[in-house]
């Protein structure tokens, strides 16, 4: 338990992390990297490049602080983190690290704006907070490596087929190279594959949202290829996924991880609401439910550029026209002229709130999943319409408030 005045002096610096959280965190990356330029093989080298890595942490670390006397408001992003740490292989010893280059970039940044007792009280409060993930932590490496068919680590597993999706999204079929049994999963969980890439002094970690349902033969993962774009370089891991990895390569992966999953107890009827590749989730989910839960009534959303970037279109349809529980829609906001000539969509341009108000069934569970500026539009609309926030899940790094604290939009855009 920490001291009242420990408490008092964390609550003091909450308006500075508010205006320098950001100057802190980036600071402590590169303080951290430099010192251990072996965490390099942990960290993604594209959040660290276009920063939102270190907006997460630092939004993190405001919440912290915010809610210092009631930690537990904050155990959602704390159990977000704890499944994402154990997924890349995050151990105890690495948290005095963390910790040094952390406190050490908030007293560099804030200077004298920080007293030696605040800084103090942070050190009280860090060891506090790093023995939370570490416990929490703890128990999902057991977890995994204690589960049937589970392993602790990365486990070697041979791209058994892959196929082509659409111009720029393609699905893995995995199978556990040792031949043994292979953990299930709850759908909307990811796997983490870690690569080397030839020429590449790092390897690099990536997280990918399993897409079929659950079974004992294989994991399926369905990845976009990241092109340059808008001043930002094309995806490393992806790139190397789509261009390099072959059918009999071997890739190193760990066990199931994830928080954002489907509630299999609920008997309500469901909405999936995807944007781009964001229906990798969602197609676990679709496919549990109509194997599991025939009786539940489905409603699919997606929206995408157009039919040459759409993955997997045909597969909904078919599940569609087998289980009459399920409805499914589509939205192109750049439809190609052959998408028009097919038929291929139901709505052209943006998801209108009006429209989304037409064919939402009353007492839903929504899963939500998308680019960020999609969900933040969806989320806000859902909102509107009057939708319980209970009722709405979602997968997102860092508080909720990011985004309830959005415009209510007119249009959902992706």
């Amino acid at each position: 338990m920490m001291q009242e005045k420990t408490i008092q002096l964390i609550q003091s610096t909450v308006p500075l992390l508010r205006e320098y959280g950001q100057q802190i965190t980036s600071r402590f990356y590169q303080m951290m990297f430099q010192a251990h330029p072996d965490l390099l093989n942990i960290f993604n080298h594209s959040h660290q490049k276009n920063r939102t890595q270190q907006h997460a942490l630092a939004r993190t670390v405001y919440a912290a602080a915010a809610n210092i006397t009631q930690l537990e408001k904050i155990l959602p992003v704390v159990m977000q983190i704890a499944h994402k740490h154990r997924s890349i292989g995050v151990e105890p010893e690495q948290y005095p690290i963390v910790g040094e280059h952390l406190l050490g970039a908030m007293k560099e940044v804030l200077g004298s704006a920080l007293s030696p007792e605040a800084l103090q009280a942070w050190v009280d409060a860090f060891q506090i907070i790093s023995d939370i993930f570490i416990q929490i932590e703890g128990n999902l490496y057991r977890q995994a490596e204690q589960q049937p068919g589970g392993w602790r680590g990365f486990r070697d597993f041979i791209v058994d087929k892959k196929v082509a999706e659409s111009d720029i999204i393609t699905s893995f079929y995995l199978t556990p190279a040792d031949g043994k049994e292979i953990a299930t999963f709850a759908p909307g969980q990811y796997i983490s594959v870690k690569v080397a890439i030839p020429g590449d002094p790092h390897t690099h970690i990536r997280q990918y949202s399993l897409s079929d349902a659950p079974n004992k033969k294989h994991y399926r993962i369905t990845v976009k290829r990241e092109d340059e774009r808008e001043n930002l370089p094309a995806g490393k891991v992806s790139t190397y996924l789509h261009r390099q990895v072959k059918e009999g390569d071997i890739l190193k992966i760990s066990a199931p991880a994830g928080v954002f999953t489907l509630n299999q107890t609920s008997v309500s009827p469901v909405v999936l609401i995807s944007g781009g590749v964001g229906l990798t989730p969602m197609m676990s989910m679709l496919r549990t439910l109509v194997q599991t839960q025939p009786e539940r009534q489905v409603t699919y959303i997606h929206a995408a550029r157009n039919g040459q970037v759409h993955a997997m279109r045909e597969d909904v349809l078919l599940l569609q026209k087998r289980n009459p529980q399920v409805k499914s829609y589509l939205c192109y906001d750049s439809p190609t002229m052959e998408d028009r000539l097919k038929n291929r969509f139901d709505i052209e341009g943006h998801i209108q709130v009006e429209w989304l108000q037409t064919v939402l069934p009353k007492k839903a569970d929504i899963y939500l999943c998308g680019p960020v500026p999609f969900m933040i539009s969806v989320y806000q609309a859902l909102v509107s319409l009057g939708v319980d926030k209970s009722c709405i899940h979602y997968e997102f790094f860092g508080p909720s408030g990011v985004l309830e604290a959005a415009n209510r939009p007119q249009t959902v855009n992706i």
